[in-house]
């Protein structure tokens, strides 16, 4: 008696909507963010950007990618998140501008 399986073969209604496909951004070293969150990049050397670290660190929406090296670019998302980036401003931006070409 050859064995049944649970498994169905999913028709048209049970097929999920194709997935939605994202511009990625490259701020440095492999990662990799969503273009469309970003708000604003920010040269990280001045006072403000320091607070904005600070408070962003105590209310756990700081996200370090620098890997280790020398914050260059602070980047700011529709939701609040503050990204460190070892990459300089202007380089993050001239990827989010051949991004928004393709």
């Amino acid at each position: 008696m050859p064995e049944t399986s649970d498994f169905q073969t999913p028709n048209a209604e049970q097929t999920p909507a194709a997935a939605p496909k994202f511009n990625l951004l490259n701020i440095g070293f492999g990662n990799l963010m969503i273009a469309e969150r970003v708000v604003a990049l920010f040269n990280p050397a001045s006072s403000p950007m320091r607070r904005l670290r600070e408070e962003a660190k105590e209310a756990g929406k700081l996200i370090d990618a620098t890997q280790g090296r020398k914050t260059r670019c602070i980047v700011l998302t529709d939701s609040g998140h503050v990204v460190l980036s070892a990459v300089q401003p202007e380089t993050i931006r001239q990827r989010f501008a051949q991004e928004a070409q393709n």
